[in-house]
């Protein structure tokens, strides 16, 4: 595996993180596989001692912003982890043709499983100021705006965008004090 440029540095910043399906199956366009994701974050939230700023789950990939001490160690858990269960959930549900994908797209490297979820890598970036903090939460919020899913941020229901509106909201998140849905 290749070198990355993004790197994480343990620091009080917060970082924001993409990380997506492998070869951008619309895995999340099942709401059990969405459920899998939304149930990990709680349990980094309230288990690992994990702080999410943001978030939105598109139907192939995840951006966040979050931190936490051992990050690094924290995304390749969680990972894992929504990887066997959204596995299991597609045999469950008889996916076979998603199965057949993930299988074949698999990295010749892994040889102690079948199936690769996850594209490599989770692209970590410091947000060390306010500015780029702002600027990365709208990114997310509008990410669903942007594809033409929604009209508005907050009527994505897979997103923080709700939270920042004071709408029902699936995962609470850490809300920056004076952000707003613009």
């Amino acid at each position: 595996m290749g070198r990355s440029r993004y790197k994480y540095y343990e620091s009080k910043d917060p970082y924001f993180i993409s990380t997506s399906i492998i070869n951008g199956l619309p895995i999340f366009s099942i709401p059990d596989a969405v459920n899998i994701v939304i149930q990990s974050l709680k349990f980094l939230q309230k288990q690992r001692n994990t702080t999410i700023y943001a978030y939105v789950i598109m139907e192939n990939h995840i951006h966040a912003i979050i931190q936490g001490k051992d990050l690094s160690m924290k995304i390749g858990n969680f990972k894992s982890f929504t990887a066997r269960e959204i596995r299991d959930l597609l045999f469950a549900e008889g996916h076979t043709h998603w199965l057949r994908v993930l299988k074949s797209a698999k990295s010749r490297y892994k040889t102690r499983q079948r199936y690769q979820i996850w594209a490599e890598g989770y692209h970590p970036q410091q947000l060390d100021n306010e500015d780029m903090l702002i600027q990365k939460i709208d990114y997310i919020h509008n990410n669903p705006v942007k594809r033409g899913y929604v009209d508005l941020p907050e009527h994505w229901r897979y997103s923080s965008a709700r939270n920042y509106a004071g709408l029902d909201c699936l995962l609470d998140v850490a809300l920056i004090d004076g952000f707003k849905i613009e």
